[in-house]
């Protein structure tokens, strides 16, 4: 049953970038984007923990600080590559996350000797460069940076999640923290820019994005929290194959051979460590 938990997560988080990628169409600026990704996500979480009498203010506000100066840096750019890339591209760099994490370990984190991970490097650079090579234009190389930006800081962002985990933050008020300065950030850019008029349609796109975002963050906390973390992280790869099947039914985006293969090496490449992270964390001692 958790394994449904995580495969509707990976739906929604494709939709909420199909929704994205509408939005933007449309006419949504990008720090609209990223309000309504935040808001839905705020106004929950509070209304739930003051109706539950829960502490709202954390434990460690400079962790959060950290964390969210990578995570929002790394939401603003991947919501810029998936407003100008084809969905499947853009979400396949996003998901390189557990590649740099496995970068990290291989220079700094001892894992020097280590060849399973050097092998999932090797395969997800050659999957970047597979997704990446001429079906990225000119017009679209500085998108497909941001995309491997928010994959790059996506990871620091994971990283620094598990430090507040290990500082006693509970994952729903980490969760709430970051969307509120999420909303902070948006409401700041639109203060300077100003707010963009929207039709139906863009409202439409723009509630879409946010609910299924909040939608696809529920079922994935509820999928790691009560599931097989081995099975829910690999999981979690979905996301891209769903991603693809909307960018062929909306907008005709049929990759051809080589970003396929690419895809598939990118996903190769983040079960490879994921297995490899399980694994070690397996034989530690209690």
């Amino acid at each position: 049953m958790q394994s449904l938990w995580m495969i509707l997560a990976c739906a929604m988080f494709a939709i909420m970038g199909a929704c994205i990628k509408v939005a933007a169409e449309l006419g949504v600026s990008l720090p609209q984007i990223v309000l309504f990704r935040g808001v839905p996500s705020v106004v929950l979480l509070l209304v739930w923990a003051i109706s539950t009498h829960r502490r709202v203010w954390p434990k460690s506000p400079k962790l959060h600080l950290w964390r969210n100066l990578s995570g929002i840096t790394a939401m603003w750019m991947g919501f810029y590559a998936l407003s100008h890339l084809p969905l499947p591209t853009a979400v396949s760099l996003n998901y390189t996350s557990p590649l740099f994490i496995t970068g990290y370990m291989l220079v700094w984190g001892g894992a020097r000797n280590d060849f399973v991970r050097a092998a999932a490097v090797v395969m997800g650079f050659l999957g970047v460069l597979g997704i990446l090579r001429p079906s990225i234009g000119d017009e679209q190389f500085f998108a497909a940076l941001m995309g491997l930006g928010a994959g790059a800081l996506g990871a620091v962002a994971m990283m620094q999640v598990r430090q507040l985990g290990q500082a006693g933050e509970p994952e729903w008020r980490t969760v709430l923290v970051f969307s509120a300065c999420v909303c902070l950030t948006g409401l700041a850019v639109l203060w300077a820019q100003g707010w963009q008029p929207l039709s139906l349609s863009a409202w439409l796109a723009a509630i879409g994005l946010g609910v299924s975002g909040l939608v696809g963050q529920l079922a994935m906390t509820r999928a790691f929290g009560a599931g097989k973390a081995l099975l829910t992280a690999a999981l979690q790869y979905t996301t891209i194959i769903f991603a693809t099947l909307l960018g062929v039914v909306f907008w005709d985006e049929h990759p051809d051979v080589l970003a396929w293969l690419g895809m598939a090496l990118v996903i190769g490449a983040g079960l490879l460590s994921t297995w490899r992270t399980y694994t070690e964390s397996r034989r530690r001692p209690v």
